[in-house]
Order: C-alpha cells, then structure tokens, then sequence
C-alpha cells in the first residue's frame, strides 16, 4: 500500500489560492489586464480559482486561456485561443512544479510575442528544479527528495486535497 502524506487540505488549499490571488494583485495592480494561462488540466483549474478572486478583489479585466502540452514529453504546446501578448501581463498557472520542464515548455508560444511581463505561479513547488525556473507566485514550498512524487487531488472542479508519496 502506498504511504500518502498530506500537505494541503481542502480549506488551506483555498486560503493559498487566495494568497496568490492577491499576491498577483499586489504585484500588477498598475495595470489593467491579466492574462491567466492556464496548463491544461490542474493549471487551468487553478486559473479559474484565482481569476474569481481577483475579480472580486481588483477591477482589473482578466482572461483566461489554456495551455496543452504532453507534461512528459513537452515539444508542442497548443494555446486555446489566438491571443496578441504583446505589451501584456501573463501569469502561467499550473498545480504543481517539479523538474521545472513544463513551465518553460509553456512558455513557448508567448516567446513570439514581447509581452510586459511573464510571471508564474503554481500551489505546490518542489525545490529541487532540473531546470533554470523560480516560480513568483507559490502556494506552499516543499522539500523533497527525489523520488517522492508531489500530487494535487481533483474531484471535477473542487481541488481535494495535495499529498507526497
């Protein structure tokens, strides 16, 4: 049987969705948009989450879009809807980041354009990244080895529960 270790339950979930949310106000309150990218499926979840928070808490406008790509073999990414990023503040959202490698992949198509900024912004980070990323905007910062395996739980759109094992 597997050992699985909670780290966030339900309720502690959505106080760091929260945190983010105003953290990313906090952070672009000069602007007037916010494009939230969402990578598909958790990312997008998350996405959602925030957006509703900081629709009730900023009059900024915010958007939303998806992000899909193959997390273990990352190469294409398809991007939901055809969007101008230039001059824009894009906040890249996804559960949890291990290795790093599919939040750069994510990134892709938004290198094409020149937007104002690119931030990022997960629930659950593992500290020991394999490539060059910092993640601006996190939920919880967890130490682990190698092997542990970091996991957000999903019921449809509810966020469950974020466990190791």
């Amino acid at each position: 049987m597997e050992s699985r270790n909670i780290i966030l339950t339900q309720d502690i979930i959505q106080k760091k969705i929260e945190r983010i949310a105003y953290e990313i106000y906090e952070h672009n309150s000069d602007g007037s948009e916010i494009i939230l990218a969402g990578i598909w499926d958790r990312g997008v979840i998350i996405a959602h989450k925030i957006a509703a928070i900081l629709r009730q808490i900023s009059p900024l406008t915010i958007r939303i879009i998806e992000l899909r790509l193959d997390k273990q073999h990352p190469g294409e990414v398809t991007v939901s809807e055809q969007i101008d990023f230039n001059d824009k503040v894009v906040v890249v959202v996804d559960d949890v980041a291990n290795s790093g490698r599919t939040m750069l992949y994510a990134l892709k198509p938004l290198l094409a354009y020149l937007p104002q900024k690119i931030q990022t912004a997960v629930l659950v980070d593992r500290r020991h990244k394999s490539f060059p990323l910092s993640v601006d905007f996190v939920g919880y910062s967890l130490a682990t080895t190698l092997q542990d395996m970091v996991l957000v739980e999903m019921n449809g759109e509810e966020i469950v529960a974020a466990y190791f094992e």
